[in-house]
């Protein structure tokens, strides 16, 4: 099991859209779109949340996601009148992002608390020096075409999930942890560019190895 996560929107077509992005990102994943109104209009409506939370919820608890501040109060209804309201998080986060976020983190196996932050993670930070001795550390050139856009940077954090490691990226005076989708997308590091990875810890070195992989292989696309 894993978390779940449930897009909701005043939009049918939005929140189904937004669900199959981040579903892309996260096959194994229970997501669930509550968008619009039984007879497809624009709104929330608090059944069709609910509804959606109960199949998004498979044990593991849930993370909700909206698009505009009506459809929190709903979204927080629905928390309220779930079986269990402790195993549900409503996340303030821009919907397409924290979903491809959250998606990504419980894909790699992280708990509620876990994939609620991820949904919510700050942008990379701007001027940012990179160290000089920190861990062990490789520059790469990104060889396909689009660079660190969602599909790779999810690619990237699903890789090194597993291992025991700090990871850091660095592009153009910004740094993003390697564990955040929306930090990396965040750099807009396209293709030509070179980005700098510092790791460190217990697996550092495979960590650097993986990446330098992923970007050997152009990101498997």
């Amino acid at each position: 099991m894993t978390v779940g996560i449930v897009i909701v929107s005043h939009s049918v077509k939005l929140a189904e859209g937004v669900a199959e992005l981040a579903g892309q990102m996260a096959p194994n994943v229970t997501i669930r779109a509550a968008g619009g109104m039984d007879d497809g209009s624009l709104g929330t409506d608090f059944d069709r949340v609910c509804t959606a939370l109960e199949q998004a919820d498979t044990g593991d608890g849930a993370v909700l996601l909206y698009d505009l501040g009506s459809a929190r109060m709903i979204a927080d209804l629905a928390v309220e009148a779930h079986a269990n309201p402790l195993h549900a998080v409503v996340v303030d986060a821009p919907v397409v992002e924290g979903a491809v976020a959250a998606a990504v983190a419980a894909q790699g196996g992280g708990d509620l608390a876990g994939v609620a932050r991820a949904a919510g993670e700050r942008p990379p930070e701007f001027g940012a020096e990179e160290p000089q001795v920190a861990g062990e550390s490789v520059d790469l050139v990104l060889r396909n075409e689009v660079g660190l856009h969602a599909r790779p940077a999810a690619l990237l954090v699903r890789t090194i999930a597993s291992l025991k490691a700090d990871v850091t990226v660095y592009h153009n005076g910004q740094q993003a942890d390697a564990r955040s989708v929306l930090a990396l997308m965040g750099l807009s590091a396209r293709g030509g560019d070179t980005i700098r990875v510092v790791a460190d810890g217990p697996d550092a070195a495979e960590a650097l190895r993986r990446i330098g992989k992923l970007v050997e292989i152009e990101f498997e696309e």
